[in-house]
């Protein structure tokens, strides 16, 4: 009868234990809310100045999520279109990157995508548009041509154009009008199939979107056509996206029914298992993944799992690190939220979520992770796999570093601007596996006369110490050592420019390449120059 007493009395504890819980977390959000509210009333009669409260309330939201992960966003109505296409790659427009050097300058066509209405239309390459439907591209910014090249898929937007080269109808420099129907643009997540050599397959995977899946499963069958024995399926970079796309993935080469993710969470219907429910397409053929540091969330799903079931070699270096699931829900006023609501576990039971994602290397990769903090778990065939922070390969092999000025070029659209001058003095190149660029000598002059940062890692460093030795009142009595370390640290344009020739050439073959034969074949250039997949293709699968 003592012992029933005990446990009643227990249980009642609990459930007041967890009524007063409940009401102190209802209190404390209710006095945050009418104390906010309070003093924003309170700005809006007394403050100074007028108030922007649509500022400062976006300004407010925004700080209260980052305070939270990187992941949980406001996405007002205004922004509704860019977030969808972020969630779907889609958008209605003309199929074309855009370069506007000069606000007071033409529009120039940078890349058309191959097949878009831009490229039906005539538009290329180096095509200078001055208006928009009758507006002067004059005084807009690159955004603002955006949005009026963009619109409701079957609506026509008119161009005049001064056409950079001769076509069928038209002389080169003349300026025509050019009506181009918009369509509904799909920017592709699966970018390239092929073959690397005879027994090879290859699939680049930019982004996990919708119908993903199938556009691998499509692949797959592509390749084994041609007599694929061994898949390379390249996720570096991929930054994830939808989890069924993942889930559909994992489903080609695992047998029906298998376990791809968990996902668990404090809120009711936050907890989930998801298997593959469709038949596998291949269990058998051997797959490698590449990985890199930015790839994320549904990238980390699938290599996470097809290592878990020993049914892929995943190479590369450490993943990103994101083991957290987003749900969106709505908002007043058409607003949404993008909030973290559980974080996903692999087969065998890991975490990817780093420990502590607010501090990352400089690339957003994992720092080192101390044994002690992370846990050991089993593959399918015994093999030990680790949480603790992104998936660790089973082989490593580091991508290429670049200079400082290669990124400057790159970045700086140093690169960029001369294939679109390359383009405008060579009316046609040779086929892509033909095409080798030659005119070096023509790119450092071109390159030497444009404003960019050119120093070498080591002069940008000298740079700062010598302004911390200034700030200190240590560089007069340092001078002459300054003065003799500087000297030797300074290379001109030019030759430094040379130096670097082996590092850069790739980039230009790239963005020349595309220009005339589009994305796919610059995506074939980069592959002749891919080390980090070479070296890859060289490694051992996992065997066991």
């Amino acid at each position: 009868m003592k012992k029933m007493k005990f446990v009643l009395a227990a249980a009642m504890a609990l459930t007041l234990s967890a009524a007063a819980s409940a009401q102190s977390k209802s209190f404390t959000l209710g006095k945050w809310v009418e104390l906010h509210n309070a003093i924003l009333k309170e700005l809006n009669r007394s403050y100074v100045d007028s108030l922007d409260v649509d500022r400062i309330e976006r300004e407010a939201v925004d700080a209260m999520l980052e305070a939270l992960d990187p992941y949980t966003v406001y996405v007002p109505e205004e922004e509704q279109e860019d977030f969808q296409m972020m969630l779907t790659s889609a958008y209605g427009g003309i199929g074309a990157v855009i370069y506007k050097p000069d606000v007071e300058g033409n529009v120039i066509i940078n890349e058309p995508y191959a097949d878009s209405p831009a490229a039906k239309a005539g538009l290329r390459c180096g095509d200078e548009i001055e208006t928009i439907d009758g507006e002067s591209t004059h005084g807009l910014k690159s955004n603002e041509c955006t949005e009026k090249m963009r619109g409701k898929p079957g609506t026509t937007v008119t161009f005049r154009v001064r056409k950079l080269r001769g076509g069928d109808s038209w002389k080169a420099g003349e300026v025509i009008e050019v009506p181009v129907v918009r369509e509904r643009i799909v920017l592709p997540s699966v970018e390239y199939v092929g073959m690397l050599d005879d027994t090879t397959g290859y699939i680049l995977m930019t982004k996990f979107t919708e119908g993903v899946g199938q556009g691998i499963r499509d692949g797959y069958f592509k390749l084994k056509g041609q007599g694929m024995q061994r898949l390379v399926i390249d996720l570096r970079g991929n930054g994830g996206g939808l989890l069924s796309e993942a889930v559909g993935i994992v489903s080609l080469f695992v047998p029906k029914g298998s376990v791809v993710v968990t996902s668990k969470g404090r809120a009711a219907g936050s907890e989930g298992s998801y298997k593959t429910t469709a038949d596998p397409v291949d269990t058998q053929i051997p797959v490698v993944v590449l990985v890199d540091s930015g790839s994320a969330s549904a990238s980390e799903i699938v290599s996470g799992a097809l290592q878990d079931y020993d049914r892929a070699t995943i190479i590369g270096t450490r993943t990103y690190g994101k083991g957290l699931v987003q749900s969106i829900r709505p908002l007043p006023y058409d607003g949404q939220l993008k909030v973290t609501t559980s974080k996903y576990y692999t087969p065998s039971g890991r975490c990817v979520q780093a420990i502590d994602y607010s501090h990352r290397n400089e690339d957003g990769s994992v720092g080192h992770i101390p044994d002690s903090l992370t846990h050991e778990f089993k593959t399918a065939h015994g093999r030990t796999v680790k949480d603790g922070g992104g998936i660790l390969p089973d082989h490593e092999v580091k991508g290429k570093k670049y200079s400082r000025l290669t990124y400057s070029l790159v970045l700086g659209g140093i690169v960029d601007q001369y294939a679109m001058k390359y383009v405008r003095e060579h009316e046609t190149i040779p086929a892509v596996d033909d095409f080798h660029f030659t005119a070096y000598d023509d790119f450092i002059a071109f390159a030497s006369d444009k404003e960019f940062d050119y120093r070498s890692s080591a002069r940008a460093m000298f740079d700062e110490m010598k302004k911390t030795l200034t700030e200190d009142g240590l560089s007069d009595a340092l001078s002459g050592e300054l003065d003799a370390l500087e000297h030797s640290l300074d290379m001109d344009k030019a030759t430094f420019l040379r130096l670097k020739k082996d590092e850069i050439v790739p980039f230009i073959e790239e963005e020349i390449v595309t220009r005339y034969y589009f994305q796919e074949a610059g995506i074939r250039i980069r592959l002749r120059y891919d080390d980090q997949l070479h070296e890859a293709l060289r490694k051992p699968a996992i065997s066991w």
